[in-house]
């Protein structure tokens, strides 16, 4: 809660740059520029509660430019694949933004409460960058860029990226904010507030996660409502997909984490073993494992 980023090599443990300190409040969320656009990855955005967010060069520390113009917390920073950076608040809107420069391009204005989530159909292969489940090795940065490129430009077609939101509102929208600022699909039936959306990796499907112990399929394109999973007797804190975009992981208040077959629609394996609220959960980028993290202070790696 000290508004500060720090930087760390992940195989050493060592900070690698000084701490950046220029947020006032804590730090909410954090993006990393996309590789296909830049093979360095030496740019990072951090949403704080100081109602800004700011984009930094990692390699020298400095703050290139802030976003500003959000009225109250911002929940969510997405770096998107087409150049634009997206912002999330408790203001109710969400924000479009030039990620070259930071300039301002357009406020997206339907959600009556709090908007808490969002989430890119791109999110899956911006993540990943060049790297599937082959782990390619590549001769240059150069190649690799390439090859980020081509699998961000198949899982986002010809049209331009969606996004689609969640909020406290019990509601759901359907975006695609390069071509216009009115949204695609407003998505009903969520009975309580919405904690998580997210994507799965080829875009075809959106799960939501709620207070009201149930998640719920979307399409992916049109925001049309598939199908509800029931299970879960506590409210549903997140979701994750599988990198075949097969299989869905979920964590909950009630312990336990789930895993659900998207084809049949139904659950396909229980993991109890927490002894308190799971709070986080994510499949592993090659679909191989699932991570969850508890209030019961532990960590559990499961084996798909």
């Amino acid at each position: 809660m000290d508004g500060k980023v720090n930087i760390w090599d992940p195989f050493t443990g060592e900070q690698l740059i000084d701490t950046l300190s220029s947020h006032r409040k804590w730090i909410t969320y954090i993006a990393w520029e996309p590789f296909h656009q830049n093979p360095k990855c030496n740019h990072l955005a951090t949403a704080s509660k100081d109602c800004t967010v700011r984009v930094w060069n990692v390699d020298t520390g400095d703050c290139k430019f802030i976003l500003a113009g959000h009225k109250s917390s911002i929940t969510c920073v997405k770096w998107g694949g087409e150049g634009l950076i997206y912002t999330a608040s408790q203001d109710r809107t969400i924000k479009v933004w030039s990620a070259k420069n930071g300039k301002f391009l357009k406020s997206l204005e339907e959600h009556g409460h709090w908007v808490n989530t969002m989430a890119l159909n791109t999110d899956f292969v911006l993540r990943t960058g060049p790297y599937d489940h082959t782990m390619p090795n590549f001769k240059s940065d150069k190649d690799a860029q390439k090859c980020a490129l081509k699998r961000y430009d198949e899982v986002k077609g010809k049209e331009s990226e969606y996004l689609v939101t969640g909020s406290d509102d019990f509601t759901m929208f359907l975006w695609q904010p390069k071509k216009k600022r009115t949204s695609i699909k407003r998505m009903i039936g969520h009975r309580q507030l919405i904690n998580q959306v997210c994507f799965s990796p080829n875009g075809r499907i959106i799960a939501s996660a709620s207070f009201d112990k149930s998640i719920k399929l979307w399409d992916g394109k049109t925001g049309n409502f598939l199908c509800t999973l029931f299970g879960h007797v506590g409210p549903v804190y997140q979701v994750s997909f599988s990198s075949d975009s097969r299989l869905l992981v979920s964590s909950s208040k009630d312990s336990t984490v789930k895993v659900w077959d998207i084809k049949t629609k139904k659950l396909k394996n229980d993991l109890p073993g927490h002894l308190d609220e799971v709070f986080a959960v994510d499949f592993s980028p090659d679909g191989q494992s699932v991570a969850s993290g508890s209030k019961d202070r532990l960590l559990k790696i499961w084996k798909n």
